[in-house]
């Protein structure tokens, strides 16, 4: 099943769909570009939410909202990496549901060790196999060394669509592609404008198979197996 592993289509929950319109507009230009499942991860700071409990029931109330959806949807978080992150009471409940997947995003800051800290602990303590988002796009804020570091992480690839107009972000895609990293690709769509679902552009770009494996990947970690 085709899936978009990293979207911000639920109506007004984080710097995504400003309300349910956009939401279906943005699923039916997944749908035609298609795309048959996508998995929705809102923005969840540990810094901003009173708990993991309040965050899920705003994601529920918000999924709700678009229940007439033309896909599935599955529901996820895009976890910010922060001091504690591995503490926090519930994290295992952001996993992409029927799986133990979690989608974190690194900080967009200098590089240190806390973070791959804060990874492996979430990984072990808690049995969920990370997926590191848009993994190309912390290339113009870490080093070489930096980016070594983070691809040596027991973890999953997200790649954005976009990573394929640009120079570097295409390399690195490549790379990972040849090297048989595991990994999903996700339109990161926010919008109908600036980051809108985005598809078209891989499908024209990526093989079949890799294709295949990502989408294949939602199934190997599923929960329900």
């Amino acid at each position: 099943m085709r899936t978009d592993y990293h979207s911000h289509i639920l109506p007004k929950i984080d710097d995504g769909a400003k309300d349910v319109e956009m939401s279906m507009k943005m699923l039916e230009i997944l749908k035609t570009q298609g795309i048959e499942r996508v998995i929705a991860t809102p923005h969840f700071y540990l810094h901003k939410q009173k708990s993991v409990s309040d965050f899920l029931r705003k994601r529920d109330n918000a999924l709700k909202k678009i229940d007439s959806s033309p896909l599935e949807i599955v529901t996820g978080a895009e976890v910010a990496i922060e001091h504690g992150l591995s503490e926090v009471k519930d994290i295992e409940k952001l996993a992409i549901t029927g799986t133990n997947l979690i989608l974190l995003e690194f900080p967009y800051s200098h590089f240190a060790e806390w973070m791959i800290e804060e990874i492996h602990n979430v990984t072990y303590e808690h049995n969920l196999k990370p997926i590191i988002a848009h993994v190309h796009r912390y290339i113009p804020y870490y080093n070489k060394s930096d980016m070594e570091q983070i691809l040596k992480i027991d973890a999953i690839f997200q790649v954005n669509n976009e990573a394929l107009r640009i120079f570097k972000e295409k390399r690195l895609m490549k790379k990972l592609l040849k090297n048989d990293f595991p990994v999903v690709f996700g339109s990161d769509c926010h919008n109908l404008s600036s980051r809108k679902p985005n598809f078209d552009l891989l499908f024209k770009k990526i093989k079949e198979n890799l294709l295949d494996e990502s989408d294949f990947v939602f199934e190997k970690y599923s929960i329900n197996k």
